[in-house]
């Protein structure tokens, strides 16, 4: 196990999430068998105790620019110089051209919406510029009022200022349940053509340890959604087989660095937010050990307390991760290899500094709005995405060296 850092937060980043959709997406969590109101009431209470204490505009390193405004987007990809895909929770794919307009994509599948669930990420093939193809992740309904995230890939077809998904197949489906809570379904691309997906919990606790799901765990598998045979549980067959690591609760967001390490944030319960390097046939704990508390006031062990499981290389007090880039462009030199993640409650852009197999937080901008996705544009800019709840207004931003 390694050691983990706990990030020095300002007092107005100890607040918890907010008390809609996404505020148990962003750390809550009774104890297993407690309600889901009466966890609402303790997210409630902690929040209206927080204050706020934003730092000035002009203490940071970059010039704001709003390019854009969209309905609870999610997630975006740039697919060349002047274009990116851009989603919405809602159910909306837009194919957004720089100087232009947002164009909504034909062919998305119906998703099932509400609470933190909806239409999820976008991320294209590594050879998209020769194949067009594109994945998607939503949440799909089942039968008896459950639902579960999936993973698509379609080709994007474009022609006289229209766009469409054509031959949309569905590759991969997360096991379905009741709730609509932490799918994550964040999809990433190894540099050997692996296709990674996250999982959360669904807030039911303990499938993250079992291996006959694939609740709160990230898989691994082909781009075509096949199982390669050299996973780390591959001979165990059925739903183990997928399994790249195990024992997770939200995740939100995750990247490979230059090294080819895969780190990933995680929203644990309160004042347990992670920041982890993933690691091969890994267990990371939950709901056995977490940094943090439930929000109903039980106590969760720590990590040091089980040192068989892997312990997070940052544990953060509450700033809710969502989105992830690594920085690797030239407008910020000195910036590259670092990550930058949003934060949801703790309305932030944050820097984190990584080391080999270590991490620490260098820096925290306050962005004045939930932060949801970041991405590196091609001219090297860094792009946020805000959401549009409690008060944000779902803009895109870019940010680049000031003048």
């Amino acid at each position: 196990m390694r050691a983990f850092l706990l990030a020095s937060c300002p007092a107005f980043l100890l607040a918890a999430c907010n008390g809609n959709g996404d505020a148990f997406a962003s750390g809550n969590g009774a104890a297993p068998g407690r309600s889901t109101a009466a966890v609402a009431a303790a997210v409630e209470t902690a929040t209206a105790a927080a204050t706020s204490a934003p730092a000035a505009p002009g203490q940071r390193p970059f010039a704001v620019q709003e390019i854009a405004r969209f309905n609870e987007p999610w997630a975006m990809a740039f697919l060349s110089n002047r274009q990116a895909l851009i989603t919405e929770k809602p159910g909306r794919l837009l194919l957004w051209t720089a100087g232009g307009q947002a164009v909504p994509v034909q062919g998305v599948p119906k998703v099932d919406y509400g609470g933190q669930i909806g239409l999820g990420d976008v991320v294209p093939h590594p050879n998209f510029a020769r194949n067009r193809m594109v994945y998607l992740s939503w949440s799909e309904p089942g039968s008896g009022d459950t639902r579960g995230p999936v993973v698509g890939r379609a080709r994007l077809m474009t022609e006289g200022g229209a766009a469409r998904l054509e031959g949309l197949q569905i590759i991969w489906r997360g096991d379905k349940v009741d709730g609509r809570f932490h799918h994550g379904h964040r999809i990433a691309f190894s540099g050997d053509g692996h296709m990674f997906v996250t999982s959360g919990d669904r807030m039911k606790f303990q499938p993250a340890q079992d291996m006959n799901t694939n609740i709160g765990k990230i898989v691994r598998l082909r781009e075509d959604g096949s199982v390669p045979r050299d996973n780390p549980f591959a001979s165990r067959g059925g739903t183990a087989a997928q399994i790249w690591s195990l024992g997770h609760r939200n995740l939100l967001g995750f990247a490979f660095d230059g090294r080819g390490q895969l780190w990933s944030h995680e929203m644990g319960p309160k004042y347990g937010d992670e920041f982890n390097l993933i690691e091969r046939g890994s267990n990371y704990g939950w709901p056995v050990v977490s940094n943090g508390q439930h929000y109903d006031g039980k106590d969760i062990p720590d990590h040091s307390t089980r040192p068989e499981f892997n312990a997070p290389e940052i544990t953060w007090n509450g700033v809710s991760p969502a989105g992830i880039m690594i920085y690797s462009g030239s407008l910020f030199p000195q910036w590259r290899g670092n990550a930058f993640l949003g934060a949801l409650s703790g309305r932030a852009l944050i820097r984190v500094a990584m080391n080999g197999t270590t991490a620490r937080e260098v820096e925290r901008w306050d962005m004045g709005q939930r932060i949801r996705e970041v991405e590196q544009g091609p001219d090297g800019a860094i792009y946020v995405l805000e959401d549009s709840r409690n008060g944000s207004g779902g803009r895109l931003l870019r940010l680049a060296p000031g003048r």
